[in-house]
């Protein structure tokens, strides 16, 4: 059963686990489950995804129940009037806030202008030996996108040497391998804890918050962060 946030006759968010797809997608590949047919058949009428969310990638999923509601909803993701907030664990201990503007790729070679806002929540250093380090550092951030780029966040935190933990593609493998080897996770901790919007009918102030999963809070105990705000 997915964890439902908020639900209304018009919209409906839910808490997307981690490893599930929100929809068939040529460069996601295949999978025997998807969040849009779970869904459906959990609350038992259509509903159409908003945005999307990276297969391992957990947190607030927002669905419409009806496309004039999706056609709202769309324009305001496109005009940026939707906020959304995240957390992240990268390697090492990154600056006190930033804002990366670095222009990305998409899947058909377009590039795009990228912009992503964050800052730091908590630094851990741990006895981890890693290469020519006695130590391992850490750092918790929240990271707030402005635009909604393919693999934007995971993009942006390798382009300033700060990858984040557990993701495979555009992160340090080396470092997953250890954390595979030393604590046998592999989690990408990265997690949609919070989406804002003004509802699309009658226009209230929305906030939708999203728990992180066990895993998440594995990987923040061995790290020693107080993760108590979003679990």
């Amino acid at each position: 059963m997915l964890e439902i946030l908020y639900r209304d006759e018009h919209i409906i968010a839910i808490n997307k686990p981690s490893g599930l797809l929100v929809h068939k997608s040529f460069y996601a590949g295949e999978a025997d489950t998807y969040a849009i047919q779970e869904l459906r058949k959990q609350i038992g009428q259509k509903v159409y995804p908003v945005h999307r969310l990276d297969r391992k990638t957990s947190g607030v999923l927002l669905f419409t129940l009806d496309k004039d509601t999706l056609r709202i909803m769309s324009d305001r993701f496109a005009t940026r009037e939707v906020e959304k907030k995240y957390i992240a664990i990268l390697r090492g201990w990154a600056k006190e806030e930033e804002t990366i503007d670095y222009d990305l790729v998409n899947e058909n070679e377009v590039r795009q202008n990228a912009i992503t806002y964050y800052r730091l929540l908590q630094k851990s250093e741990i006895d981890l030996p890693f290469l020519k380090h006695q130590t391992s550092r850490y750092c918790l951030v929240e990271a707030i996108p402005e635009t909604g780029r393919f693999h934007q966040l995971r993009k942006h935190f390798k382009h300033i040497l700060h990858p984040i933990l557990g993701c495979r593609k555009h992160g340090c493998n080396k470092q997953n391998k250890l954390w595979l080897q030393t604590f046998e996770i592999n989690k990408m901790t990265l997690h949609a804890h919070q989406l804002i919007f003004n509802h699309p009918i009658s226009n209230e102030r929305i906030t939708v918050n999203a728990t992180i999963d066990e895993e998440f809070k594995r990987v923040g105990d061995i790290l020693n962060f107080d993760l108590s705000s979003y679990s």
